[in-house]
């Protein structure tokens, strides 16, 4: 195991990427993990799981006082687009005010953080495979205020990790949230889902996103880095792979360009992301694509609709290939 300082803070447990991390630290270090929800989430509850909202000031220093915390995996972000636009304040209170809260802990007790912020903080505007000093230029209100955050963290906690991430592909606790449980609940409802053919994200199986927080939990690494996938894939795509794969009704799936959905919200281009300077801090790439394996990899737009006979395709090939991978298989270059 890494030598990170423990105990260990994981906020914002109900998103898909502080779910799947909570759940593997939890198991690696038990005892010395704790990880936060917001109290209205009554449903998220576990050995572990403290109900405390990340922007409640007095809450969080008690918090941090009780547990001494060495350590901090920042999770918390808002990340639904229309909730966002619709309620700025919101956004700011979750994705900013409770940054500035961390802050002033993290400070006050010397802790390690690393901070998870998001692809959206760019428009997509170009070609996509942005590099870290490529200049934010967010076209939504998530986007803007995850901008702010790291704005935040650069200044006050220049010590810190911020790590980009995209669509971290994993289950989330209620069977609805990320990019593949949404897609199967519309599917499953037999409800149609309309994914866009030019949104393009750097997918990560949140394994390997564990194992890059861990590594960096336990070096000093400052500053920005992406970690995002190494193909990039467009919405569209991953919902062609989520119904093939978990043998849903093919006709569901619809598809369109951006401008095609309307101006609420805003969407965001080709955000795919360069992660070669994270590749190059931790000496190897520890991200597979998403998904392991060109049979599950959609040739045109109607690969869909194609079901050989021969081809395994269920809810647990969704758990096994979309989820998850195969540990034998080696890991791609990046």
């Amino acid at each position: 195991m890494l030598s990170f300082r423990l105990p260990l803070l994981i906020t914002g447990v109900a998103g898909v990427a502080g779910f799947n991390a909570f759940h593997y630290f939890h198991a690696r270090y038990p005892g010395r993990v704790i990880g936060i929800r917001p109290r209205n989430n009554w449903r998220l509850r576990g050995l572990g799981v403290i109900a405390q909202d990340a922007e409640d000031a007095a809450g969080m220093r008690r918090l941090f006082d009780e547990h001494g915390f060495r350590s901090v995996l920042n999770c918390v972000g808002n990340c639904a687009l229309k909730s966002c636009e619709f309620d700025p304040a919101m956004a700011r209170t979750v994705n900013v005010a409770s940054a500035a809260v961390l802050a002033d802990n993290v400070l006050r007790q010397g802790a390690r953080l690393v901070h998870l912020s998001s692809d959206l903080v760019y428009s997509g505007k170009g070609s996509g495979n942005y590099v870290e000093t490529d200049a934010v230029d967010p076209v939504t209100v998530y986007g803007k205020t995850m901008a702010e955050a790291e704005e935040l963290f650069g200044m006050r906690v220049p010590a810190a990790a911020l790590l980009r991430i995209s669509l971290p592909m994993g289950p989330s606790f209620n069977h609805h949230a990320g990019a593949i449980d949404w897609i199967q609940s519309r599917f499953r409802a037999h409800r149609p889902a309309t994914l866009y053919f030019d949104e393009v994200r750097s997918c990560t199986f949140c394994d390997d996103l564990n194992d890059a927080f861990e590594k960096f939990l336990a070096n000093d690494e400052a500053g920005i880095f992406h970690a995002g996938g190494p193909r990039p894939i467009t919405l569209y795509t991953i919902a062609q792979i989520v119904n093939r794969v978990g043998n849903y009704a093919p006709e569901l799936l619809k598809g369109c360009m951006r401008l095609e959905a309307g101006p609420m919200p805003p969407r965001a281009g080709d955000v795919s992301m360069n992660s070669g300077k994270l590749v190059r801090a931790l000496g190897y790439q520890p991200f597979r694509t998403w998904p392991v394996g060109d049979d599950v990899w959609p040739t045109h737009r109607r690969w869909h609709f194609e079901r050989p006979a021969d081809e395994p395709r269920s809810l647990q090939q969704i758990a096994q290939r979309l989820y998850r991978y195969a540990r034998d298989v080696s890991l791609n270059a990046g």
